[in-house]
């Protein structure tokens, strides 16, 4: 491991059979620590060749990675926001990149990741490579993941938001409008928050006494055109609904692209709710009402807790759910 890396504290935790924070006492030189248990960590920050690596000012950690799957997506932009503005609080710098699903651009993101020795790494994905996470574990790298999409179960902290919450907030808000037929896109259905968007959905409909009708709820991928081709097929039913839930911003703003070219307003004739408040939301032609994701705040939140775990301090949990919000503008209305 020596050979390969300069090893972290959390390697060093792990095999004294110590905590974190037990380590980073010797390493900071507080008294607090059994005479024993000092010289054993002591030993092995030898053996490894352990140095401590810190900043002029303090005990913080020098680089970060943050690493999604892809760059295309406009709440990627939000994210680096968030952890931008924590990590250059703390004088710490941070590297973005995107591994994408190539073949080999895992692998030689985690070369880079060696050279560059980094302190921690975001990872910004619904899916954390079983390998990926293994090799980041042998070389003792804090992990944390930023999880929008919802579907990762792994041994590490992770940061998400209230999606079930979020679907059924969405729905309500379009209950209480009068609509009863209301359309459903969801997103890609191996994501845990598009089921939860989904669920929250039917919540709301079976607690209003509201029948939960197949034929209302069509497929998506979180992208433009699929909410495009999904509201085309919702207003091409027999009965279309007057209203429809998207699970993302960008599905909406297809769904009401499709409304104009059937010659329907919105929301006079079809009510539109998105899911993420985006930025650009407040400015689209209507407004977009929407559930507000926390991203900047997923973001700055996931940065602190990797610092902390840079630092050999203990988190408070391992896992993070931050409460979405309903944002009404001008893109819903009565039933007609």
């Amino acid at each position: 491991m020596a050979g390969e890396r300069k090893v972290t504290i959390t390697a060093i935790a792990r095999e004294a059979g110590v905590s974190v924070p037990t380590v980073s006492r010797v390493v900071n030189g507080r008294s607090d620590v059994a005479p024993e248990t000092r010289a054993k960590v002591e030993e092995l920050l030898r053996h490894h060749g352990y140095r401590r690596r810190v900043q002029p000012h303090g005990d913080r950690a020098a680089l970060l990675d943050l690493v999604f799957n892809d760059l295309d997506s406009p709440w990627a932009v939000e994210i680096i926001r968030g952890v931008e503005e924590v990590a250059h609080a703390a004088g710490v710098g941070t590297v973005v990149s995107a591994i994408h699903d190539r073949a080999g651009a895992a692998r030689q993101w985690m070369t880079n990741l060696r050279a560059r020795a980094s302190d921690g790494v975001i990872m910004v994905t619904s899916v954390l490579e079983p390998l990926l996470h293994k090799e980041l574990t042998r070389l003792g790298v804090p992990i944390v993941v930023v999880d929008p999409a919802g579907g990762t179960a792994i041994a590490a902290p992770t940061v998400g938001a209230t999606n079930w919450a979020g679907g059924m907030a969405a729905t309500e808000h379009l209950l209480e409008l009068g609509h009863r037929r209301i359309g459903f896109i969801a997103g890609p259905p191996r994501l845990l928050c598009s089921r939860a968007r989904h669920d929250g959905y039917r919540a709301a409909l079976e607690a209003a006494g509201v029948p939960v009708e197949e034929e209302l709820t069509v497929p998506g991928d979180f992208y433009h055109e699929s909410g495009f081709h999904g509201c085309r097929r919702l207003m091409d039913l027999a009965d279309p609904p007057t209203a429809v839930f998207a699970s993302s911003d960008q599905m909406a703003m297809g769904a009401i692209e499709a409304l104009r070219q059937c010659g329907l307003r919105v929301p006079q004739d079809v009510s539109v709710v998105g899911f993420d408040d985006l930025p650009e939301m407040r400015w689209v032609a209507p407004p977009l009402t929407t559930v507000r994701q926390p991203l900047a705040e997923m973001g700055k939140v996931a940065a602190r807790t990797v610092l902390r775990q840079a630092r050999g301090e203990e988190i408070d949990s391992p896992r993070v759910e931050l409460a979405t919000e309903l944002v009404v503008r001008a893109s819903t209305a009565r039933r007609p």
